[in-house]
C-alpha cells in the first residue's frame, strides 16, 4: 500500500468535521490512504490508573497519530501526563517517540533534512511507490490549550526528494491551514489559511522543508477574527511541540569530569556535574528533593550530591555518604547513573535543561514534556517505581509530562503505579 496516494479518503480516525465551504488545498491529496483497517497496534484497553485529573499549565500534546510511519499504520495514541509505550521488540515503541520528537523539532523550526536524516526508514515497510515514483509517510498530533483542541496532520515525501507535500491545521470546526504541492519543480508548497474577512482565504507559497504552522505567526497579520483564530491555533501547536526535552542518559560519558559550561543538562546527560552545580547554587529546594530521590535510587545512604572543582577547572560530581564520605559518581553503576540523571531531568525544569522552549511565553504558562526512550534500561524495579512516582508527583502541578518506552517487565511495574498510562503495542 502506498504511503502517499492521490485522490483517496482519510480513514475515520484521521477525519475532521469541517464546513462544506471550508478552504481546501488543491493538487495532490495526501491525508488519506483508503479505508482504514482496524488499528491493532494500540489495544483499546490501554491502562491509565489515574490519580485524578491533571490540569496542564500550558498547551500539551494529547494525541499522537502515525497514519503511515515506520511499522505503524492508522495508529492513534492518547498522550497523558505520564505515558509509557510497551510491547515486544519490533512493535514500534521507539518509532512512536521518534515521530513525536520529529514533530517537536519541526515545531521549533528545524529543517526537514535535519529532522529526518534517513527518510526512507520512516516509510512503512512494503509501501509501494505511486505512479510518479513517490513514497512517503504521514504523522500528526492534537494539542489542547486555550484555543481548544487543535489538530495537525503532515504528509512528507521521502522519495525521490525529501519534502513536505501536505499539511493541515484544524481547530474550532475550521480548516485553518492547508498546503499542497502544486509544482514539483519548485521548492515550495501552495498554502491557504483561514481569513474570514473580505477575502475568506489567503494564499501564498511556503517552503517545502519547514513546518508551515510554525511560520504562520510571521505571515498572518491578525487583523480579522479568522486570522486571530489561525494565530491562536498555530501558537498553541508550536508552544506544545517546542516544550520537549528528549533524554538519553549515557552512563559511560557521565563518569568523568566535565567543563562548567552553562550548566544546562544535555540530551546524553554527559555534563551531569555541571548541571548539578547549577541546581545546587540556583535551585536549592529542587536540589534537596533530588538528594532525597537519589537516596531512593542509589545503593547505600545518600546525604548529599556535591560537585568538586578540580585544579584544571573541570567539575567532578560526588555522592555524599554517612560520616562525611564522598563517592565519585564514576563509581556508581549504570542503573544508578541513569536513575540520577532522569531524576534530575524530572526535577530540574527548562531552566536547567538544554531545551528550546518558546521564549515569548512565560515558563509558568508552559508544560515541559520529557521523552525517554528505554526509560527502564539498566533500572531495577525499585528505581523505576521511584522515577514513576516522581514523575506523577511533579506532573500533578501541570508543568511536566513524561512520555517513554519500557520493556514488558517495566510495563508490569508501571501498571501498578497510579497516574501512569501504559499503551500496549503489538508487532
Amino acid at each position: 500500500m502506498s504511503a502517499l496516494r492521490p485522490g483517496t479518503t482519510p480513514p475515520p480516525s484521521a477525519r475532521t468535521s469541517v464546513p462544506a465551504d471550508a478552504p481546501a488545498a488543491t493538487g495532490m491529496s495526501v491525508f488519506g490512504d483508503g479505508p482504514a483497517a482496524t488499528d491493532t497496534s494500540a489495544r483499546p484497553e490501554a491502562l491509565w490508573r489515574s490519580g485524578g485529573p491533571v490540569r496542564s499549565a500550558g498547551p500539551v500534546v494529547t494525541e499522537l497519530r502515525l497514519s503511515a510511519f515506520a511499522s505503524h499504520r492508522g495508529a492513534d495514541f492518547p498522550i497523558g501526563p505520564v505515558t509509557l509505550f510497551a510491547g515486544p521488540g519490533g512493535s514500534g515503541k521507539s518509532s512512536a517517540l521518534r515521530a513525536y520528537e520529529a514533530l517537536a523539532r519541526l515545531g521549533g523550526g528545524d529543517p526537514l533534512d535535519e529532522v529526518f536524516p534517513d527518510p526512507a526508514g520512516c516509510v512503512p515497510e512494503g509501501a509501494a511507490a505511486d505512479g510518479q515514483g513517490r513514497r512517503g509517510f504521514r504523522i500528526g498530533c492534537t494539542t489542547d490549550g486555550p484555543a481548544g483542541p487543535v489538530r495537525l496532520d503532515l504528509a512528507v515525501q521521502a522519495e525521490p526528494t525529501l519534502r513536505i507535500v501536505g499539511e493541515r491545521l484544524t481547530g474550532g470546526g475550521e480548516i485553518l491551514l492547508t498546503t499542497a504541492l502544486r509544482d514539483p519543480g519548485r521548492s515550495t508548497v501552495q498554502a491557504a489559511w483561514h481569513t474570514a474577512g473580505a477575502v475568506p482565504v489567503t494564499r501564498a507559497p511556503l517552503p517545502d522543508d519547514r513546518l508551515g504552522t510554525a511560520l504562520l505567526p510571521l505571515r498572518v497579520a491578525g487583523r480579522t477574527e479568522g486570522q486571530l483564530q489561525v494565530l491562536a491555533a498555530a501558537e498553541q501547536m508550536v508552544v506544545a511541540l517546542r516544550s520537549v526535552f528528549a533524554c538519553e542518559p549515557q552512563p559511560p560519558r557521565m563518569r568523568g569530569p566535565v567543563p562548567a559550561g552553562d550548566g544546562r543538562l544535555r540530551r546524553g546527560c554527559d555534563n551531569l556535574a555541571a548541571a548539578l552545580e547549577r541546581t545546587h547554587t540556583q535551585c536549592a529546594r529542587r536540589h534537596a528533593r533530588l538528594v532525597a530521590a537519589a537516596h531512593t535510587g542509589c545503593a547505600g545512604p545518600v546525604t548529599a550530591l556535591g560537585v568538586e572543582r578540580l585544579a584544571d577547572g573541570l567539575l567532578h560530581a560526588t555522592v555524599g555518604r554517612d560520616g562525611g564520605r564522598a563517592t565519585p559518581v564514576g563509581r556508581l553503576g549504570d542503573g544508578e547513573l541513569r536513575y540520577l540523571a532522569l531524576a534530575l531531568v524530572l526535577l530540574a525544569g527548562p531552566g536547567v535543561l538544554a531545551v528550546d522552549a518558546a521564549g515569548e511565553v512565560p515558563s509558568a504558562m508552559q508544560t515541559l514534556t520529557v521523552l525517554a526512550d528505554g526509560l527502564d534500561r539498566d533500572l531495577d524495579g525499585r528505581q523505576l517505581r521511584g522515577l514513576l512516582d516522581l514523575a506523577v508527583s511533579i506532573g500533578a502541578a501541570g508543568h511536566l509530562r513524561l512520555v517513554g518506552t519500557v520493556t514488558e517487565p517495566g510495563a508490569v511495574r508501571a501498571r501498578e503505579t497510579a497516574g501512569v498510562m501504559v499503551v500496549d503495542l503489538k508487532p
